[in-house]
């Protein structure tokens, strides 16, 4: 809505905007109100909701160059399907608190880069979400698997890690049914159910090898800054 400016957003765009239903937003809309925050609305086919300029968040000075190499971070994942709608979100952010002039000089150095990367299969953004949470949270999961043959079982595991790789996502989990830890392609996974069990396996964690790459740790992109864990 601070990108909007005096114009404001409808409660349609925005559910469209940001992938939720109109519901939501109007619910988060009144949230809003009821905290306090000066909301504007302008009634008409062109209207919608605007937020009061002294509620804006100071900019945040993101330069053009670091824009961009946001943008290009962005454009090289892969396999992170789990958090595209998150890294959209976020370069929208980004994007939101910068100048006019800024944002169109970091677009057009953007538009002078190309990235390739080789595309990786896709998995189903719920169940996605769902595998996240689980891994987030420590949660045991009653999968739906399809191998490499075509046979489908049906597992429960106890998820370790989300794993990005340039072919896909995939899953690191303890396997009760294998007994053993397993890796599990996120695409292959027909469905996933959050178990009211508790975990039970072995308590160590099994970091992910690839032969010929090298497994990076995102949680040293933040560096030593204040308030992160080290």
């Amino acid at each position: 809505m601070r990108a909007a400016g005096p114009r404001g957003l409808s409660a349609g765009r925005l559910a469209t905007r940001f992938e939720v239903s109109v519901r939501t937003i109007e619910r988060d809309l009144s949230a809003l109100g009821q905290a306090g925050v000066p909301l504007a609305t302008k009634q008409g086919r062109t209207g919608g909701y605007s937020l009061d300029p002294s509620m804006s968040l100071p900019p945040l000075n993101f330069t053009p160059r670091e824009a961009t190499a946001v943008a290009i971070a962005l454009s090289s994942g892969t396999g992170d399907a789990v958090f595209a709608r998150d890294a959209r979100s976020a370069l929208q952010k980004i994007a939101a608190a910068m100048p006019a002039h800024a944002l169109a000089e970091a677009y057009a150095a953007a538009a002078k880069v190309r990235v390739i990367v080789r595309p990786g299969a896709v998995p189903d953004a719920d169940v996605a979400e769902t595998i996240w949470r689980a891994v987030h949270g420590g949660h045991v999961l009653r999968i739906g698997y399809v191998d490499g043959a075509g046979t489908e079982s049906d597992r429960d595991v106890e998820p370790q890690h989300v794993v990005v790789a340039p072919g896909g996502a995939y899953l690191t989990a303890w396997c009760r049914l294998r007994e053993d830890d397993r890796i599990f392609r996120m695409d292959r996974i027909s469905r996933a159910e959050r178990l009211a069990d508790v975990p039970r396996g072995p308590h160590r964690v099994i970091e992910p090898e690839a032969v010929g790459h090298e497994v990076r740790t995102p949680e040293s992109a933040f560096g030593r800054v204040a308030g992160t864990p080290t």
